[in-house]
């Protein structure tokens, strides 16, 4: 990371290149000049009394005294594109939405507000993809109540780490005491490698539907069902896979789901048995998925994976997965 011009550390920004992505690097708090720095990175979303305010990948945002400053630039919106396909945070924001679709929704301008009955975070969040039509915090309020009319609590949905997300809607956010509550990366890949992993998959079943013996693996299924079934079963193309276990009348050893959207095939409830792990049943039920996705014209993956999902993590980087950018939950307070 290079500051210096001539040799000299320099700040280059300034207040007016707010909502920029930028580099900064400051000394560490407490500490006198020389003791030690910190760098931060991120889209700059405010500078008011003195204090930075920098939201980075995170979305987790970053207050920095101007004192502090040694050094800062402008950075480019956003890093090199990794090999994989290219695709912008709208259009997989949209895709990713369609693939897990509410019970209920209503548009707040281009903000889309939606309930199923608590069933996910992911159908029980507003999803903005701009204006909603009124300030900020007005949209906030209304959502809150909405979702109070329903007996939920009000979460936004907001994404960073990509060209065109959302770090000033998170810092936002933050400023009206909305508070992150779970961050996950959207991974994409090409999705022929996928289905040319060398996977057994005669066993796996594939169905339009998910049936008893698939709910009785998936580890989100309870006592009230209509929602989640309501939620599992829309989207454009649904594929449910599940690997029958050595006992063909208990529970399945592995399932998966699949939903095929024109170019795009979203991975989900990749889900293996503790007593069938190590034997790459994930990987058969997510190459038997991308095998029928291909049949149907798809040619390029997406996958959704909480951060601190260390396993799943590093079975998607084997599989050619990158983070193409993350979002976040943010409760109401």
């Amino acid at each position: 990371m290079e500051f210096t011009v001539g040799g000299r550390l320099e700040v280059r920004i300034t207040q007016a290149d707010v909502g920029k992505r930028v580099s900064v690097r400051r000394r560490c708090e407490g500490g006198a000049e020389g003791a030690g720095f910190t760098d931060t990175v991120g889209v700059l979303t405010s500078w008011d009394a003195g204090v930075l305010r920098i939201t980075p990948r995170s979305g987790q945002g970053v207050h920095i005294a101007e004192s502090t400053l040694v050094a800062g630039k402008v950075v480019p919106p956003a890093p090199a594109r990794r090999p994989g396909p290219a695709a912008t945070f709208a259009e997989l924001t949209r895709v990713t939405a369609r693939a897990w679709q509410p019970v209920e929704s209503e548009a707040l301008g281009e903000w889309e507000l939606r309930a199923a009955s608590g069933f996910t975070r992911r159908a029980n969040s507003v999803l903005p993809l701009g204006d909603p039509g009124m300030p900020v915090a007005d949209a906030l309020a209304h959502a809150t109540r909405w979702y109070a009319e329903r007996g939920l609590p009000a979460y936004v949905q907001a994404g960073t780490g990509a060209a065109d997300t959302q770090e000033v809607l998170c810092a936002e956010l933050e400023e009206h005491g909305w508070r992150r509550e779970v961050s996950a990366e959207v991974r994409i890949a090409a999705l022929a490698p996928v289905g040319d992993l060398d996977a057994d998959v005669s066993r796996v079943l594939l169905e339009r539907t998910a049936d008893a013996r698939w709910l009785e693996r998936y580890h989100r299924a309870g006592a009230d069902s209509a929602p989640m079934l309501r939620v599992l079963s829309q989207g454009p193309s649904v594929w449910f896979a599940t690997v029958p276990g050595d006992d063909p009348a208990g529970a399945p050893a592995a399932i998966g789901r699949c939903v095929v959207d024109g170019r795009w095939a979203g991975f989900g409830a990749i889900e293996v048995n503790p007593d069938y792990r190590r034997r790459g049943l994930a990987t058969t039920v997510m190459t038997a998925l991308a095998r029928t996705a291909l049949a149907e014209g798809a040619s390029a993956a997406w996958l959704q994976v909480e951060e601190d999902n260390a396993g799943a993590i590093a079975l998607y980087d084997r599989m050619g997965f990158a983070t193409h950018h993350r979002y976040h939950h943010f409760r109401s307070a």
